[in-house]
């Protein structure tokens, strides 16, 4: 039997409070070993989230793996931009509101949203981790757009059933249902009945 080719997925964190689950679910992609790289997009305000929130620059998040490679938000002429580009999905930990409407709307303003677009559009896996409260009508409409375009609508809701022991045991948890979503299963003693 043929060996598999080493995955390679796209991370966003946009603008959008919860930076930690993003954090985590970086670190777990580039730890997995079916991973090979990880593109990793950070918007102008998700870099301030990264920082006000985790401590991190965006050069700190980098520093985590040789697997992250960083491409500018701003380049709509990289790789991930095309749908001839071999990519295996994509996930926006966290995504903000704004970042949802954009998608909704088929807008590919930056990367970030473009990079999201070849994802339904190519039917490759795109979930979305939406970081907002309380919703609006706006917000739900939204939801099921994007849902009914193919992709996942994830909002960061963590599980509370495994009694974490503080908020890092929350974004690994949210991080294995993460990569659940895009194929990439892994064993997590947090995992009901495990």
């Amino acid at each position: 039997m043929a060996e598999q080719p080493l995955r390679r997925i796209i991370l966003a964190i946009t603008g959008a409070t919860g930076s930690g689950f993003g954090v985590a679910a970086a670190r777990r992609l580039a730890s997995n070993p079916a991973v090979g790289e990880v593109t990793l997009l950070v918007s102008p305000t998700g870099r301030r989230c990264l920082l006000d929130e985790c401590g991190m620059r965006l050069e700190d998040l980098l520093a985590v793996s040789p697997k992250l490679r960083h491409v500018d938000e701003r380049n709509l002429g990289a790789d991930i931009s095309s749908g001839s580009h071999r990519q295996h999905g994509m996930a926006i930990v966290p995504c903000s509101a704004g970042s949802l409407g954009r998608i909704a709307a088929g807008t590919s303003d930056g990367l970030i949203t473009r990079a999201a677009d070849v994802c339904l559009k190519e039917r490759r896996p795109l979930v979305v981790c939406l970081r907002e409260t309380p919703l609006n009508r706006i917000h739900l409409e939204n939801m099921l757009r994007v849902h009914d375009a193919g992709g996942v609508i994830m909002p960061i809701m963590p599980g509370y059933y495994f009694k974490p022991a503080g908020l890092e045991d929350l974004y690994q948890a949210f991080a294995t249902r993460v990569l659940d979503q895009l194929g990439l299963p892994e064993d997590d003693p947090r995992r009901w009945g495990a």
